[in-house]
């Protein structure tokens, strides 16, 4: 087994602190250039906002600290596969490359339901890596919905 990414191990650590105040353990770190320059955790409840999922945070951060709305220089790390609102996020952001840990059948849009980079309106295209993580990522969630049943 290889050693995870130092980005995948800041989006888990993310992730963990997600769960820690009680949100779905999702984490997501913005890579530009090899450095991180933004990091978020999901927040829709503390934040009283359902758009506050990890990859938006990290695209708003990143795109703050940029002082742009184009990201195609840089690269999405997300613990879980993107839901299709972060999917529209990634394309309109224009990030170059989406890795992700665990796969989401029930809500994931990237492998999963509508597929969203693949329908042939969707108007730009991540490279995309999936399973980074998976087993770190999954446990993660599997803990926490475990918890809570």
């Amino acid at each position: 087994m290889f050693p995870l990414p130092s980005p995948m191990l800041a989006a888990i650590e993310a992730a963990r602190a997600a769960a820690a105040v009680g949100e779905v353990p999702v984490g997501a770190v913005i890579v530009r250039d090899g450095q991180v320059i933004a990091t978020a955790a999901n927040a829709p409840r503390r934040m009283h906002d359902p758009t506050a999922h990890a990859e938006i945070l990290a695209i708003r951060e990143a795109a703050r600290v940029l002082g742009r709305e184009r990201l195609e220089d840089c690269d999405l790390w997300v613990t879980l596969e993107p839901c299709a609102m972060c999917a529209g996020a990634i394309a309109h952001a224009r990030i170059a490359r989406l890795y992700f840990g665990a796969s989401d059948e029930k809500g994931g849009a990237v492998d999963h339901g509508p597929r969203f980079f693949a329908q042939p309106t969707c108007h730009h295209r991540p490279d995309v890596y999936g399973g980074i993580g998976a087993d770190a990522a999954g446990a993660l969630l599997r803990d926490f919905f475990g918890q809570r049943r």
